[in-house]
């Protein structure tokens, strides 16, 4: 039986199989990584978000997959696209559904600051450098809030009944909200470098989760060369050329 490709990334393939999803990873995954992704979302299912439910763990043609439930529905990013009148609108629903995240609450995910602490760490940035984002990292609020770690529009569904659906959680954590909301800023930035989405929707984002949440602009942009140093540890080289842009940024207007 052919299965539909839905996404091919590096080192991985996601599939279509009727109403389930297996995600392939290729033999230079790690399996501890595979199989913390899939306890990952198992525990973040037990929150009660709108999350494709784990179905299996197990191995396709001798490769690792995670098996979970297919959403039927529309990406939020190509709604996006396609209606620009309602972008305004999309953006308002985004905005509520990643406040929604950070609501919840699941004590055995992996800690934010951790796991932030550890990426520093593996940065090619000089000793003096590292030092500096380790101290600030440190001197920030420690918080036990669910983070995405990936939220973008391409990872909501809206199934025909409208129910918002969120998926790929293979980064969550628990930790600061604010840090969360620096990483999807990084990342419409990053898009906007990219000429995918329009300059000003990170900065409108920006605005409309801090009116939102009634969170002080300048907290949030306290995170952004935190996240982007322990963000440019893996990716495409000119991705970590636009990251590392924002790690020597002190003050922000």
């Amino acid at each position: 039986m052919k299965l539909e490709v839905l996404a091919k990334r590096e080192a991985k393939t996601v599939y279509r199989d009727g109403d389930r999803v297996l995600k392939v990873f290729d033999e230079s995954f790690k399996k501890s990584d595979i199989l913390n992704e899939a306890l990952n979302q198992a525990r973040v299912e037990e929150t009660g978000l709108n999350i494709p439910k784990i179905l299996e763990v197990t191995k396709v043609d001798g490769k690792w997959a995670i098996i979970s439930e297919y959403i039927e529905g529309d990406n939020l990013a190509t709604l996006m696209a396609e209606h620009p009148k309602k972008k305004s609108k999309y953006l308002e629903l985004f905005v509520d559904l990643q406040m929604e995240v950070h609501t919840k609450r699941a004590p055995l995910l992996n800690k934010l600051k951790d796991k932030m602490m550890r990426k520093i760490s593996e940065t090619n940035l000089d000793a003096t450098t590292r030092y500096e984002l380790h101290t600030r990292l440190e001197g920030m609020p420690t918080h036990d809030k669910v983070c995405h770690g990936d939220f973008n529009p391409s990872n909501i569904i809206i199934r025909p009944d409208k129910t918002p659906f969120i998926l790929d959680w293979s980064h969550a954590t628990q930790g600061n909200a604010s840090a969360d909301v620096a990483r999807t800023y990084l990342l419409f930035s990053l898009a906007a470098e990219k000429g995918d989405v329009s300059p000003e929707l990170a900065d409108k984002y920006l605005k409309l989760f801090c009116k939102k949440s009634d969170t002080a602009r300048q907290y949030v942009q306290q995170w952004l060369p935190i996240v982007a140093a322990s963000q440019s540890v893996k990716g495409k080289p000119e991705e970590r050329e636009f990251l590392l842009k924002w790690v020597n940024v002190v003050d922000y207007e």
